[in-house]
């Protein structure tokens, strides 16, 4: 098995080298409105943000910086597929201008937006990011009532392109081999992940020193566990994976490890060579994920022995009882290779990943 990944360096307002209705899942950060660190590219889309920061207008300058933003939602419309998913990582942001703190709901903003192209939204996922701040407040301290809850949480907003769901052939092989463990489908698909950082390897990529520090800074990269469960949870193999806002690749390396094709769009070619200097671990990394969850199997089944409970069910491809019908042609996909493509235009870069089914040995 062979899977396609491509980064694209342009904008992704015009996703022109995709065809419509080619792309199965959408796995994105966007950058959020009103967070200080892109308001500087928010500028540069549109200069009339930064006279409005300037002027301490805040909802003009958010207004505006969501019409950048939307300019991508209309193209997503076009390009996936009808049934396909959009999951959207996205915090609020708060911020003072003119000495008048608010909070600025990106969350909300974006729910209308893709309501209104047409994408239903369904129940979305609250994470919680580690954070070592010792300060839990904002504002007057210990005396009321001035003080700010602080923000520690992000969204993980989830849409469907159209009403109905994706058809697939009856017993389709690549949808019952990426099937997931019953215990995952119910941590997974849980409306509050508490539990995501450090729960997989991430690659550590050459982005040492000061511009490789600005580099990570901007990128403001989630945790890869993240991308890989949604690629699990709403695809299968074989499938398509678009990022449009590509950063340091996180859903690229995700869509590797769990047999997905990909395609990601990023501005800035900088974050192209930071993953060709890491990608080579591509392999190690996809074989460490599977067997992590192989473990974590193992762990669920003993202590179900030990409450004295029993799983009905063979899994085909492992020795492990599993506890669905639907759970017995799992077959985790490990990579043996990544290949580095010849670029085909220019600003394009493409890799193919060679898979095999991920072994014990």
């Amino acid at each position: 098995m062979e899977t396609s990944h491509r980064v694209v360096v342009d904008d992704a307002r015009s996703l022109s080298a995709l065809e419509d209705d080619s792309i199965d899942l959408v796995v994105t950060s966007p950058p959020y409105p009103m967070i200080e660190m892109w308001d500087d590219l928010f500028a540069t889309l549109d200069p009339e943000i930064g006279d409005a920061l300037e002027a301490a207008d805040g909802q003009a300058a958010f207004e505006a910086m969501h019409a950048q933003l939307e300019a991508v939602w209309d193209e997503l419309e076009r390009v996936v597929v009808d049934g396909g998913i959009v999951c959207l990582n996205i915090g609020d942001a708060t911020r003072s201008l003119d000495d008048s703190f608010r909070v600025y709901p990106n969350h909300a903003r974006i729910l209308e937006a893709f309501e209104t192209r047409g994408f239903d939204p369904l129940p979305d996922v609250l994470w919680r990011k580690p954070t070592n701040s010792a300060a839990k407040f904002m504002g007057s301290g210990m005396i009321p009532p001035n003080a700010y809850v602080t923000l520690e949480h992000e969204y993980i907003l989830i849409f469907r392109n159209g009403g109905d769901s994706r058809g697939f052939e009856p017993g389709a092989d690549r949808r019952y081999e990426a099937a997931y463990f019953w215990e995952e489908r119910n941590r997974w698909f849980s409306d509050v992940w508490t539990e995501v950082q450090g729960e997989l390897q991430e690659l550590d990529f050459d982005l040492d020193g000061e511009a490789g520090a600005d580099l990570r800074e901007r990128s403001a990269a989630y945790p890869l566990e993240i991308p890989y469960r949604l690629c699990c949870m709403y695809s299968a193999y074989g499938d398509t994976v678009l990022d449009p806002f590509w950063g340091t690749g996180t859903t690229t390396l995700a869509a590797m490890c769990a047999g997905r094709n990909s395609v990601g769009y990023e501005l800035e070619s900088a974050f192209l060579e930071a993953f060709d200097a890491g990608v080579a671990e591509v392999p190690a990394l996809s074989r460490s994920v599977g067997r992590a969850r192989l473990a974590r199997h193992e762990e669920f089944v003993s202590q179900r022995r030990d409450d004295g409970s029993t799983l009905e069910y063979e899994a085909e491809h492992y020795e492990t009882p599993v506890m669905t019908k639907m759970e017995r042609r799992i077959q985790f996909r490990e990579a043996t290779a990544v290949d580095s493509l010849e670029e085909d235009r220019d600003g394009e870069r493409g890799y193919r990943v060679s898979h095999r089914p991920l072994s014990l040995e």
